[in-house]
C-alpha cells in the first residue's frame, strides 16, 4: 500500500498572473513552495513556515485563501501518495530561493505546460486555479 505524505503549499503569482514554481535540490520536478508539517502545526502554519524557509518571504495569514485539498502521486517519493492542502496568497516580492530550493521558475498557467511539473501541480492545482478564475 502506498504511504501518505501530507503537505501544505502556496500559490504565489506575479503581476502578470504567472505561478511561482520551485525545484528542490536533488529533484527534477517543479512544484509549489511548501512542505510537510512539524508536529502540532496546522496546515496554515505549515504553509507560512515553509514559504518563509524556502523563499525568505513572510506571508500574511489573513490573506491566505484555501484553494483546496488534493490527492495525487508524490513527485519525488516512489510508492507514496500526496495529500496537499493548497492556499493562494496575493503577490509578494520574491528575493530568490533559500533552504533546499535549487531553482525558481515562473509558470504561465495558460501557456504550454512543461513536462517537468509535479503531478499535484499539473493535475490538481492548475485546473483548480482555472476553475476559480471562471
Amino acid at each position: 500500500m502506498d504511504k501518505l505524505i501530507r503537505v501544505s503549499a502556496v500559490v504565489l503569482r506575479d503581476e502578470s498572473g504567472r505561478v511561482l514554481t520551485v525545484r528542490k535540490r536533488g529533484t527534477s520536478r517543479f512544484m509549489l513552495p511548501g512542505g510537510k508539517p512539524e508536529p502540532g502545526e496546522t496546515a496554515v502554519e505549515t504553509a507560512l513556515r515553509e514559504t518563509h524557509e524556502e523563499l525568505g518571504v513572510v506571508l500574511d495569514p489573513a490573506l491566505l485563501a484555501p484553494l483546496g485539498t488534493f490527492h495525487s502521486a508524490a513527485a519525488n517519493e516512489p510508492d507514496h501518495r500526496l495529500e496537499s492542502t493548497v492556499f493562494t496568497h496575493p503577490t509578494v516580492e520574491i528575493a530568490g530561493p533559500a533552504a533546499e530550493i535549487a531553482e525558481l521558475r515562473w509558470l504561465d498557467p495558460n501557456g504550454e505546460l512543461p513536462d517537468d511539473l509535479a503531478p499535484m501541480l499539473r493535475d490538481n492545482v492548475l485546473p483548480a486555479l482555472a476553475a476559480a478564475a471562471g
